[in-house]
């Protein structure tokens, strides 16, 4: 099944895609920037010193997936201008797509452990454990689980 017309060109086909990217990381973006600006903050907290070292490492691993997650998502406006009227445009929409996909699973990642962190610090034992494996089960099922289910539904064939 075709998402768009079937009488658009190649480039009309390859800018209606770019442009659908680039609407997809403009939503993706802000979510990525406050939480990195949130956890740029926190060690200059005077309850930071106060934390176990669980919550130091988690605290760590969630600041490097949420930079990995911003470095992801702004790795097309990079490519983008280094080759730009290079005529790599379909080779910007595949890398991008990849890229985006890794970014929210970098994203999900920094958002769970975020998650991890805040639960740890207000609660105990078990709800931390709910919290943390609810949030995963959801982050994963709307952003990954939905769409490839969607897709193999879609798909005429596998691999297709």
């Amino acid at each position: 099944m075709a998402d768009g017309p079937a009488h658009e060109s190649e480039n009309e086909r390859l800018n209606r895609e770019l442009d659908q990217l680039l609407q997809e990381l403009r939503v993706a973006m802000p979510g990525v920037q406050v939480l990195f600006a949130f956890l740029l903050a926190v060690p200059f907290q005077q309850r930071f010193a106060a934390t176990t070292e669980l919550q130091r490492d988690v605290y760590f691993g969630t600041l490097l997936m949420a930079a990995l997650a911003s470095a992801l998502f702004i790795a097309p406006t990079a490519y983008h201008r280094i080759t730009f009227r290079r005529h790599h445009k379909a080779r910007l929409i595949r890398l991008s797509s990849v890229f985006a996909i890794a970014g929210l699973g970098a994203l999900a990642l920094a958002m769970n452990g975020a998650i991890l962190l805040i639960t740890d610090v207000l609660f105990d034992g078990v709800a931390v454990v709910v919290a943390t494996a609810v949030s995963t089960v959801v982050f994963a099922g709307l952003w990954f689980v939905l769409g490839l289910a969607g897709r193999r539904a879609l798909d005429p064939e596998p691999g297709a």
